[in-house]
C-alpha cells in the first residue's frame, strides 16, 4: 500500500486488510515522505499487528515507484497492491484465494468493484458481467467476453500472482497511472484470469485522484498512450498483445488511441474490426451524452425565461 499524507483514511484501509477472514501473510505499507500524521498512525497500527511492515521513504517518489518497491520487498507468491484512501471489503482475500489455489494456472483473480464518486456520493458496480459463479477464464474466453463487451479487470480488485506480474515487466513507470491496466492485461491474457462475482472492493473516485489529473493532461495522456501501445509491440508482449488487439480491449483508451493509430502507418494493424466497433461505439454514445446535457441546459434556460415572461405579463 503505498501511503502520501493519507493519515486520517489508514485505520479503516489498513484495518480491513488487517481483519479479513484468510488473513495475508505480510502487509507492507510504503510512506512516501508523507507531511501528515501518517507515520505515528502507522506506528501505532504496526505494534499491535506484527503482520504490519512499514517503511518510510527518504524523498518523495510517487505511486509507481512505491508500488515497485513495495513489489521487490513482498516474500508472498500473490499479491495485492491497495491504495490507502481505498477498502477491501470482508472476505476479499478468502473468495479471492480459494479460486486461484483451485485454479492455480490463472495470472491472477479479480471481482467486482463498487466505485464510489466521493463529489457525487453515486456509486455504480464494475467488472459484474464476466460470469454468475467462480471460475477460471482462459485468455480465448477473455477475447470472447471482451468482443461482448463483458470483460474488465477491475485493477483495485487483483491479487496477482508474483511472477506473472513480473513476466509483465512489472508496473513501468513510463506508463503512469496506465502501469497497471498494461501489467493486469499483458499478465491475464498470457495465463488467463479467475474471477469471483462478488463485490470485495470499494474504490473512491476522488476528483483529484493520480489517475484523474493525469487523464485532464491532454499531452501527457497522448505520450503514455503512444507508450503504452509501443510498449505490446515489443516481442517479449506479442503472445498477449496478439490477443489483447483481437478482442478489442484497447477501446477502453478511447479516442486518443485510434487517433494514434490512424497517425502511426505501422499501428495500422491495431485497428481490428473489435477495436473500431467498440470505439466508434464508445465515441457515439458520448456524443450522445453530451447533446442531451447540452439541450438540457438550453431546455431549463428556456423554461426560466417562459416563467420570467408569463410573470411580467401578469
Amino acid at each position: 500500500m503505498p501511503n502520501f499524507n493519507h493519515a486520517r483514511f489508514l485505520p479503516e484501509s489498513v484495518g480491513a486488510l488487517l481483519s479479513q477472514s484468510d488473513p495475508a501473510s505480510e502487509i507492507i505499507v510504503m510512506d512516501d515522505c508523507s507531511t501528515d500524521d501518517s507515520w505515528d498512525v502507522l506506528q501505532t497500527l504496526a505494534a499491535r499487528h506484527p503482520i504490519l511492515r512499514c517503511h518510510r521513504n527518504k524523498k518523495n517518489q510517487g505511486v509507481v515507484p512505491n508500488m515497485n518497491c513495495g513489489l521487490a520487498l513482498a516474500q508472498g507468491d500473490y499479491v495485492y497492491f491497495a491504495a490507502a484512501d481505498d477498502k477491501v471489503l470482508p472476505g476479499f482475500f478468502e473468495h479471492t484465494m480459494r479460486t486461484l489455489r483451485a485454479h492455480p494456472q490463472a495470472a491472477l483473480g479479480c471481482s467486482i468493484g463498487n466505485w464510489v464518486d466521493v463529489a457525487t456520493g453515486s456509486s455504480r458496480q464494475v467488472g459484474e458481467a464476466m460470469g454468475a459463479e467462480p471460475c477460471y477464464l482462459s485468455p480465448e474466453r477473455m477475447v470472447e467476453l471482451e468482443k461482448q463487451g463483458r470483460l474488465l479487470i477491475a485493477s483495485q480488485t487483483v491479487i496477482v500472482k508474483r511472477a506473472a506480474l513480473l513476466r509483465a515487466g512489472g508496473f513501468q513507470p513510463e506508463l503512469r497511472w496506465f502501469c497497471d491496466w498494461f501489467a493486469n492485461y499483458v499478465a491475464g491474457f498470457r495465463e488467463g484470469i479467475c474471477f469471483v462475482p462478488q463485490t470485495l472492493t470499494v474504490f473512491n473516485v476522488h476528483p483529484a485522484s493520480y489517475s484523474k489529473a493525469g487523464r485532464s493532461q491532454k499531452k501527457t495522456r497522448r505520450e503514455v498512450l503512444r507508450e503504452l501501445i509501443a510498449r505490446l509491440d515489443q516481442r517479449e508482449n506479442a503472445d498477449a498483445a496478439r490477443l489483447i488487439h483481437d478482442s478489442g480491449a484497447l477501446y477502453l483508451f478511447g479516442k486518443p488511441a485510434l487517433t494514434l493509430m490512424l497517425a502511426t502507418p505501422r499501428w495500422w494493424r491495431h485497428l481490428t474490426p473489435a477495436f473500431l466497433r467498440k470505439t466508434l461505439a464508445t465515441m457515439a454514445q458520448a456524443e450522445r451524452k453530451k447533446w442531451r446535457r447540452s439541450w438540457e441546459k438550453h431546455r431549463h434556460r428556456w423554461q426560466r425565461h417562459a416563467m420570467a415572461d408569463n410573470s411580467g405579463a401578469k
